[in-house]
């Protein structure tokens, strides 16, 4: 059946072999097998899950102290379902007061017609008059309809500032690892002079990378004023620490992939004459594809690991700044919202391993990675 092999197609790519079972039943395969399969990647896994929410909802009745205690499975949902609504609440409240400006910026502008109108029938220092106060209303009124809400990013809103500074932090580091990488792998004498940099550094923790990358940005930043560049200084300082710290591992596996293509492709470029460029596009970089995006998925890990901390120093709006204002809030619901937003950051980790995985089987030449 053609939708069959699609549809198991579809899931070794992907890298999810837990729907393979359900395509290989509605197909009318072995039954016995594929609830086996079934048994092992879906029913194992939900046990599984059952029995830590007991062990976690026991040890939240047993670690209690003066001040605090582990918050319940059940608190923690109640904490993420609260921190959901307040999100829709404030953008709904941000919507109303957009909605509020901007009928003030319409009576403004009606004013400010009213009296331009009645300062073309006047003359002398009441014309002046009625148009300074009509321009007055006018800009009024620009600045109603250009309003923008001054509210504090709610949890979903530092959720896409920590996906985003993850992801610009990760291009970063490609941009430089992959280049590296390529050249490391096609000329040892450059690899040598490399390798020292890459045992030094790549073990090296954030935290220590974040105040060189804080010093840099500020110097950078000192000759411009609030609004003049593009990029907040708190997400630049976070971006330059993920890429300072996931560059490593695409490094490293593009310079054994490249420096491990089969010889016989180089044979055949040689037996070809091809150029020095036609060579790199056409056999050397299409061979080394899967290891290259083998550390691209290991480095996105690292970048989104390093991102927490790096949030909570540089202050940047994202998941780590959460977690640390709620942990010095030192509120009833503080223990149990960052319990969720542990659980929230875990998944977002699994959704962009998962990305990488499937671009990953997207090049393998039919040698998938497993799940």
């Amino acid at each position: 059946m053609n939708w069959r092999g699609g549809l198991l197609k579809f899931c070794e790519v992907a890298g999810l072999p837990i729907f393979e079972p359900f395509v290989r039943l509605a197909a009318g395969e072995d039954k016995r097998e594929q609830f086996v399969g079934i048994a092992k990647y879906v029913l194992l896994p939900i046990v599984a899950i059952a029995l830590f929410l007991g062990f976690w909802a026991m040890a939240a009745n047993t670690v209690v102290t003066d001040s605090a205690k582990l918050p319940s499975p059940k608190a923690t949902w109640d904490a993420g379902a609260q921190l959901i609504a307040m999100h829709y609440e404030q953008k709904q409240a941000d919507r109303l007061a957009k909605q509020e400006k901007v009928g003030e910026a319409v009576r403004y502008m009606a004013e400010a017609k009213a009296y331009g109108e009645a300062a073309a029938k006047a003359t002398g220092a009441k014309q002046e008059a009625l148009e300074a106060k009509s321009l007055s209303l006018k800009k009024r009124a620009v600045s109603a309809v250009n309003y923008e809400p001054s509210s504090a990013p709610t949890f979903i809103d530092q959720i896409w500032t920590s996906v985003g500074t993850v992801f610009f932090g990760f291009l970063l580091a490609t941009l430089v690892a992959v280049p590296l990488g390529v050249l490391c792998g096609m000329s040892p004498w450059f690899n040598a002079a490399l390798t020292p940099f890459i045992q030094v550094f790549k073990p090296v923790s954030p935290l220590a990378w974040l105040p060189l990358a804080f010093i840099v940005i500020m110097w950078y930043y000192a000759g411009y004023a609030a609004g003049e560049t593009f990029f907040n200084k708190a997400f630049l300082i976070s971006a330059t620490t993920v890429c300072l710290c996931s560059l490593w591992p695409t490094l490293v596996n593009t310079t054994l992939g490249v420096a491990s293509v089969d010889k016989d492709f180089i044979n055949v470029a040689d037996v070809l004459r091809l150029s020095w460029a036609q060579r790199l596009f056409k056999i050397i970089l299409p061979a080394s594809l899967p290891l290259m995006f083998a550390g691209m998925r290991i480095s996105l890990g690292v970048g989104w690991m390093v991102l927490i901390a790096a949030d909570m120093l540089a202050q940047n709006p994202g998941l780590g700044k959460f977690v640390w204002d709620e942990f010095q809030n030192g509120s009833e619901l503080t223990y149990a919202r960052i319990a969720f937003s542990v659980i929230v950051i875990g998944m977002i980790g699994l959704v962009l391993d998962r990305i990488m995985i499937f671009f990953r089987n997207l090049v393998s030449f039919g040698n998938p990675a497993p799940a």
